[in-house]
């Protein structure tokens, strides 16, 4: 069997909310991020599916969020995303310290983490997140969104994941089965201390990192927690040789599940994380304008017949809506009424 074309990172992580006004406002408003899709959970359509990305929903860059109601809180744990990290420009986290003062948000002491400074947070249901500082290179793809936040300190999509893993062997064979490198070890700090944290990388330019901790500590699926991660596999003969390695590796990957933006396939690894492939095609803007991504309840295939009766199930959300293009005036925003969702 060939090796499969290496994947070149992260493509989005979805995780589990709570109250969809709540996590809308937060990811819009006060991380400043474009909410470039407004869906629903295609298997569970009573739910919203919400993906907040970068101004043109790059491939590496959109976290998407489930936002069930009043599901329970979750606890992070062996077999699940322990953290989720972005990539913000170099000499921006005193801007963040800042804001996140200002808007209340629950955040750590900085680390340093091979070689790079990294600001821990969480968002309202209690997510563990982080903002890592990087260079980014004048060719970098993806396109800062800063209806809130200034260029100068925008998100500028994924930089890892942390796998919490209670045995990591088998799961750092398949991320080499899958193109990562392993790049370092060191001491975690934040984390499980005395334990050592070892960094995999792919070769593309965002969310290529991949940082594996052992932990026995239990968790639980809930509100404030990673639902799955996707890698990116960008064409289907990609995603299908990828597919057929997993399978090689005794695995057992889904068949390919048309995800109407992306086509998808998913499996457990060995620890219990739930990973997905996805393909670049055919994106976020196939179904609305760049201009106008996130303005309307997309529903997919299928789902658009039921739209009257889908829509009359879903609470009622407002996007924030920025009064200045620069993010300058970001705490004047107001949000606009969801027009459809009031129907």
């Amino acid at each position: 069997m060939s090796n499969p074309t290496p994947t070149p990172g992260i493509h989005h992580v979805t995780c589990v909310a709570s109250d969809p006004q709540r996590n809308l406002d937060f990811w819009v408003e006060t991380l400043g991020l474009r909410l470039v899709k407004r869906s629903i959970n295609q298997d569970d359509p009573s739910t919203y599916h919400f993906f907040f990305a970068d101004a043109e929903g790059t491939p590496g860059t959109s976290m998407t969020f489930f936002p069930w109601g009043d599901t329970s809180q979750g606890k992070v744990g062996s077999g699940q995303v322990s953290r989720t990290a972005f990539r913000v420009p170099e000499g921006s986290l005193d801007y963040w310290e800042t804001r996140f003062d200002e808007y209340g948000v629950d955040y750590d002491d900085r680390v340093e983490r091979f070689g790079e400074t990294v600001l821990p947070f969480r968002d309202p249901d209690g997510l563990p997140v982080e903002l890592v500082e990087v260079e980014i290179p004048a060719d970098d793809p993806t396109v800062p969104w800063t209806a809130f936040v200034p260029e100068s300190a925008a998100i500028r999509g994924f930089h890892s994941v942390t796998l919490w893993l209670a045995d990591p062997y088998q799961t750092e064979e398949l991320l080499r089965t899958m193109g990562f490198e392993e790049v370092g070890t060191e001491q975690a700090q934040g984390d499980t201390p005395g334990d050592e944290r070892t960094r995999f990388a792919a070769a593309g330019p965002v969310g290529a990192y991949v940082d594996v901790l052992p932990t026995i500590a239990s968790g639980r699926q809930g509100c404030g927690t990673v639902h799955h991660v996707a890698f990116q596999t960008p064409t289907d003969d990609d995603q299908a040789s990828m597919r057929t390695a997993v399978r090689s590796a005794g695995l057992s990957p889904t068949p390919q599940i048309d995800r109407h933006w992306f086509r998808s396939v998913y499996f457990r690894e060995f620890g219990g994380v739930l990973f997905e492939l996805a393909t670049r095609d055919p994106g976020y803007d196939s179904d609305e304008p760049l201009d106008d991504l996130g303005g309307r309840l997309v529903l997919p295939g299928e789902f658009e017949a039921r739209r009257d009766q889908i829509e009359a199930g879903l609470p009622d959300v407002t996007i924030p809506q920025a009064d200045s293009a620069d993010g300058d005036d970001a705490d004047s925003a107001d949000r606009e009424p969801d027009a459809e969702a009031d129907a």
